[in-house]
């Protein structure tokens, strides 16, 4: 049987020669080597002194002594071995470190506890028997001497429990303690491991997070230039068609260009305004987070991990509520402003709106969900400036009970119209069905029979405010 020595640490095996382990079992080494040496020198001695106690040869002891000396040198490895062969010398007088010893490491290794129980019991007895065997023999040997009766039983008893007592229970003391060492070691490399894979965790959470916000701000300044900057490619057009016939038209064109360009402006830059404020909370929150660098505060690594995580994502929350849930952005109530710049810029539109008796009844909705709507209305249109030029639009919007629907559809582009030259890069379509169905909603385009193009969404809305005056 096999156990492992209470001095004997946790470590790995191939350890580098020079690191803390390696010099662990050179100095568990080292101690073996010395209570070997101790042990065999007295083993000899005891050993030649029973020899010549006994009428025998004193080399025969001394060979004896020799024999059982070093077998503290596997004391680690084997303790069983080691008290039995210690119990074995006993009629020989000799051994008395062996003993010692391997009790010790008996009893602080991982041998069973009935085991070592069992194995200090027959050392006790065998020191008992020894003992009063050999005082009787002293006392027979001295005629003036005569103690009690009791006193041989008692002081062989006494020389029993001293030579086995304390070994025993020191070594069942170093043992709990060494095991409990490795426990809380393996909980300090558990909470290690475990706060690596929230580490991993947190990252990728973060790098989705990157990119979901690189997305809604890709979206976002597209749905914001995008259409300004159509309609104003479209009166700069018309304005210089027109410059020399209708200085007036000319230059009424040239003040909603303006008017325009600065409404785009003003949007940028309160997007951009929201973006920073957001950006500097995210940094005061990964600031304030508390990182120990030492095993005893890994738990309060892991807190704070965790609040920092929480904090980004709060701030992460409140960045995208305040972009696309202002409730001073654009709403239903510009739907009419909006479809009268693209009237403006020449367009034939129509408005028509289903449910609703008037502007002081209408159902009042989520902020997300009405700038969702205008902005899908706001991107139909653009679309209808960027390739269908000249043609007629129409623009539905169905108040219904739970949900909110709208359609702009757009005939076949009349072939007098002069194309504005507008860019496209295909994002429009994308970010419109993004926008619906991160709401839960349900978005369909495609070209019609007539040759046109039609955009439908439909957004749940299941919990409308009640109808509110003005």
């Amino acid at each position: 049987m096999t156990a492992t020595g209470a001095s004997e640490g946790v470590g790995a095996r191939g350890a580098p020669i020079g690191g803390p382990w390696w010099w662990a079992r050179r100095r568990s080494a080292v101690l073996d080597a010395s209570l070997a040496a101790a042990s065999t020198v007295e083993c000899l001695l005891e050993g030649a002194s029973f020899a010549h106690g006994a009428d025998l040869p004193e080399l025969l002891g001394m060979l004896l002594g020799l024999l059982v000396g070093p077998v503290l040198l596997v004391r680690r490895r084997w303790p069983v071995v080691v008290v039995l062969v210690s119990i074995a010398v006993m009629p020989a007088e000799m051994g008395g470190l062996l003993s010692v010893v391997g009790l010790y490491t008996l009893a602080a290794s991982d041998v069973p506890r009935r085991i070592t129980a069992l194995l200090a019991g027959m050392t006790v007895t065998g020191t008992l028997v020894t003992t009063f065997l050999s005082m009787r023999q002293d006392i027979a040997s001295q005629p003036d001497f005569n103690p009690p009766v009791w006193l041989v039983p008692v002081m062989a008893l006494a020389l029993g429990l001293v030579l086995t007592a304390p070994p025993v229970l020191w070594g069942l003391y170093v043992g709990a303690r060494r095991r409990l060492v490795e426990s809380l070691r393996e909980r300090a490399d558990g909470l290690e491991r475990e706060l690596s894979l929230l580490a991993d965790r947190a990252e990728e959470r973060a790098e989705w997070a990157r990119n979901e916000e690189r997305t809604r701000i890709a979206r976002e300044m597209h749905d914001v230039v995008a259409h300004r900057v159509s309609l104003m490619v479209v009166h700069a057009a018309a304005l210089q068609a027109v410059a020399l016939k209708d200085p007036e038209k000319a230059s009424k064109n040239a003040a909603l260009v303006g008017d325009m360009g600065r409404q785009a402006l003003t949007e940028l830059r309160e997007m951009l305004g929201v973006l920073r404020t957001a950006e500097g909370a995210a940094v005061r929150g990964a600031a304030g987070a508390d990182v120990p660098e030492r095993l005893a505060a890994v738990a309060s690594r892991v807190r704070a991990q965790e609040a920092a995580e929480g904090a980004r994502d709060r701030s992460a929350v409140e960045s995208s509520s305040a972009v696309e849930g202002d409730p001073d952005g654009p709403g239903l109530d510009d739907l009419g402003d909006l479809v009268g710049q693209s009237r403006a810029a020449g367009m034939v539109v129509e408005l028509s709106v289903d449910g609703d008796e008037g502007e002081s009844s209408r159902p009042r909705y989520a902020a997300r969900v009405e700038r969702a709507v205008y902005r899908v209305v706001q991107e139909a249109l653009t679309n209808v400036h960027k390739h269908a030029p000249g043609a007629r639009a129409r623009v539905r919007l169905a108040h219904r009970e739970g949900e909110l629907a709208v359609q702009v559809e757009n005939g076949p582009c009349e072939g007098g119209a002069a194309d504005a030259g507008l860019p496209s890069g295909g994002n429009g379509l994308v970010g419109m069905r993004e926008r619906v169905t991160a709401l839960g909603g349900v978005f369909v385009s495609g070209p019609t029979d007539t040759g046109g193009f039609r955009v439908s969404a439909v957004l749940p809305t299941p919990q409308p405010a009640p109808h509110v005056a003005g």
